[in-house]
């Protein structure tokens, strides 16, 4: 993975203002993810895109984890987020194609689930 660019740091800036006045400690970094999945629920793209970078970069409480990261890279290219698009193919250079469909179906469930609850 390339070192962050200013672009994805900007994109992390709704994170990092929560940081400013969340608590501090453990619960301080479950709350900033806790955050990002809330806003990604409610179809965020920008959460997406920033859960994807957390989980690429193992920032923000997030341990690294590429499937995850596909996962969510993908959900904010499929919305026409570039940079996440330029993301998702750069980790899937460093995975197989078994991790690649595991996040494929993962993103799909994403879809499915938060389709019904809107419903």
């Amino acid at each position: 993975m390339l070192p962050a660019t200013g672009d994805q740091i900007m994109q992390m800036a709704w994170i990092n203002q929560t940081a400013d006045t969340a608590p501090t400690g453990e619960n301080h970094t479950d709350l900033l993810v806790a955050n990002c999945l809330a806003a990604a629920a409610a179809g965020d793209i920008s959460a997406y895109y920033d859960l994807g970078f957390a989980f690429s970069t193992g920032s923000h409480g997030a341990g690294i984890d590429l499937i995850e990261a596909h996962k969510w890279f993908n959900l904010a290219a499929t919305q026409g987020h570039e940079e996440a698009a330029l993301c998702r193919s750069d980790i899937s250079e460093e995975m197989t194609a078994r991790e690649i469909a595991e996040a494929q179906r993962r993103a799909r469930e994403w879809i499915a689930a938060t389709c019904h609850k809107a419903a």
